[in-house]
């Protein structure tokens, strides 16, 4: 809690994930033999975090020429893919979104039951359903294990037994088709008998010892993992760009005067050293001054944004300075955001105007 109305989470999107996450789904493709890739963020409004995930899924995808690439808003993207879920094959996207998209893409299949999952790490794995532990069914003998038994499977592909894997993916598979399914995915067009968890494990079972795999078929070929280049797996530090510090959005606890933010701005300004200028102030997202809109609703949280009235750099102790003149006149400062220019570009999100 920032303030007594106002909680705050940090999203934090690092180059190195974003490399490692994505470089990940291209080499996936490329093994899997798959056709296209869709990358899914939302940068056209997070523009600094999301738009470098974007950005990097940009510069690696001109290393696979074979695969199609396209990138889409992660909210109308997942509105397609509940719609018409044909037209994707590989998607990849930051962690929030993919737990969404993940569920969704799920019960477009039949239910959130049917999914395993995999953590793929550089010295470990770990392989789950996606739908969690469940406790709401604990006990009740009605789950589906089908999440867990294809999480299997990933994860004996994974370590080189492919063939165990898809023989178990086959028996699996004629169970569903047969028409024996847990409540989650029963159907009056498709089902012929609903059973409870270890009534279909049994029926797995029972078509595991007795499938026929036909001469030749790819189910008896070992199925490897995918190999990461080694450069993906610790992927290279960028070249260091210039850095300058160019100005702070100092937030504050304002409570008062009927949060005008006229007035606020104003005592502000009279509080400053003619080194600095108020450039704008924002509460909940929204520009409230200068020239802010008179019917805007307004918390007790409010972001300031001071900037140089030279337009040079900055030295860190000057925005303490900044900081001892605000607070002798009274206001409660509850956190401070530098703002800086990296390669001649500023690395922060712009207000109205600037």
């Amino acid at each position: 809690m920032q303030t007594r109305e106002v909680a705050q989470c940090l999203k934090l999107i690092t180059r190195p994930g974003c490399e490692r996450i994505i470089r990940y789904a291209l080499e996936f493709a490329r093994v899997e033999g798959r056709r296209k890739v869709t990358c899914m963020t939302k940068n056209n409004i997070m523009k600094i975090t999301d738009g470098l995930f974007a950005s990097v899924f940009e510069e690696l995808a001109a290393e696979y020429p074979e695969l199609e690439m396209e990138h889409r808003i992660i909210d109308i993207g997942a509105a397609k893919l509940a719609a018409d879920p044909e037209p994707f094959d590989v998607i990849v996207t930051p962690n929030l979104y993919g737990d969404i998209l993940s569920d969704i893409a799920a019960e477009v299949a039949g239910s959130v039951g049917l999914v395993g999952s995999a953590n793929i790490g550089t010295q470990a794995s770990m392989f789950e359903a996606i739908h969690g532990s469940a406790p709401d069914i604990a006990g009740q003998k009605v789950a589906n294990p089908s999440a867990l038994l294809r999480a299997t499977c990933m994860m004996l592909s994974h370590v080189g037994q492919g063939s165990i894997a898809a023989r178990i993916e086959a028996a699996w598979l004629q169970t569903l088709q047969d028409g024996v399914h847990t409540v989650d995915s029963t159907g009056a067009q498709h089902t012929t008998r609903q059973v409870g968890t270890q009534e279909f494990a049994d029926a797995v079972i029972e078509r595991f010892e007795s499938l026929e795999l036909p001469s030749g078929s790819r189910l008896d070929d070992e199925v490897l993992p995918v190999e990461l280049p080694a450069a993906s797996k610790s992927p290279a530090h960028p070249e260091k760009q210039a850095k300058r510090l160019v100005g702070v959005d100092i937030f504050l606890d304002w409570d008062e005067a009927g949060r005008d933010p006229e007035v606020l701005g104003l005592c502000l300004q009279a509080a400053l050293s003619e080194v600095w200028i108020l450039k704008m102030i924002s509460n909940r997202g929204t520009k409230v001054f200068p020239n802010g809109h008179p019917v805007t609703t307004c918390t007790d949280h409010w972001r300031c944004r001071f900037l140089p009235k030279d337009g040079g750099s900055l030295l860190p102790r000057e925005i303490l300075l900044l900081q001892g003149q605000l607070m002798a006149q009274g206001f409660e400062i509850i956190k401070t955001e530098n703002l800086y220019q990296i390669g001649g570009k500023a690395a922060y999100s712009l207000g109205q105007g600037e």
